[in-house]
């Protein structure tokens, strides 16, 4: 009995030694083995973007403004918001004068610079263009014009928290609004450009904003004791044909 014990245990371990040199002898090691993650996007919903923080326009941290107007638009190409043009109560003068907009405030309390946003979530590189008109003078309630009043955006810039390779090609840094006359180009994004959420702000600070956006008014101008508003219309193209 001790012996077949013994004899027993020499085979299994003659059987495993010669195991082991065979793998030395023909494998390599690390092994490989490759696998893959996939993932198809689509253009984005109606859901509109959030505002963002002009002076730093990151997606992923919002603002809140005190007065938005309505709201954007939604869809895969859209304007997402706009700020108000807020010039304040003034004097009646007889002289030549030029007003400036207040910065945006924010909820917080903090202020930014007056701003218009734009999101391309299509993901096909088309390209867009944004304008902007004034269809009437400003006026009041009951339609008394401010004669010659001339509406103006100086330091215009365009920013966003995406590669700067996607910077639209054209951004004009000042427009001159003559009510009732056709659109002016504020930016030309070509194909290739635009991607993503961009901010086109007056001033790239609320400091730099307060003179950046500008009403004058002539000094002839008959101006009555009241208030007075003039409409500003931003339209975003679909520029496919845009090389």
């Amino acid at each position: 009995m001790k012996k077949t014990i013994v004899f027993s245990m020499m085979v299994l371990l003659g059987v495993g030694l010669g195991t082991k040199s065979v793998l030395a002898a023909d494998e390599t090691f690390p092994k490989e083995y490759n696998t893959e993650g996939t993932i198809t996007f689509e253009a984005g919903d109606d859901e509109v973007t959030p505002p963002v923080d002009p002076e730093d326009p990151d997606p992923t941290n919002p603002v809140d403004p005190t007065d938005p107007p309505e709201p954007g638009t939604g869809g895969a190409l859209s304007i997402d918001y706009g700020s108000k043009f807020k010039f304040a109560s003034q004097k009646i003068s007889t002289a030549d004068k030029t007003y400036y907009a207040s910065p945006d405030e924010m909820k917080d309390g903090t202020k930014k610079p007056t701003y218009v946003q734009v999101t391309d979530k299509r993901g096909t590189l088309e390209g867009w263009k944004l304008s902007v008109s004034q269809p009437e003078q400003f006026k009041t309630a009951t339609d008394d014009e401010l004669v010659g009043a001339e509406l103006r955006f100086t330091k215009g810039s365009a920013a966003s928290s995406v590669d700067s390779k996607y910077m639209p090609t054209t951004v004009n840094s000042d427009l001159v609004l003559t009510p009732g006359q056709t659109n002016t180009v504020a930016i030309n994004a070509q194909a290739g450009t635009g991607v993503g959420t961009w901010v086109y702000r007056f001033g790239s600070t609320a400091d730099e904003n307060k003179d950046a956006v500008q009403l004058f008014v002539p000094g002839e101008s008959v101006k009555l004791a009241q208030a007075y508003s003039a409409k500003v219309v931003w339209s975003l193209e679909n520029t496919p044909d845009n090389p």
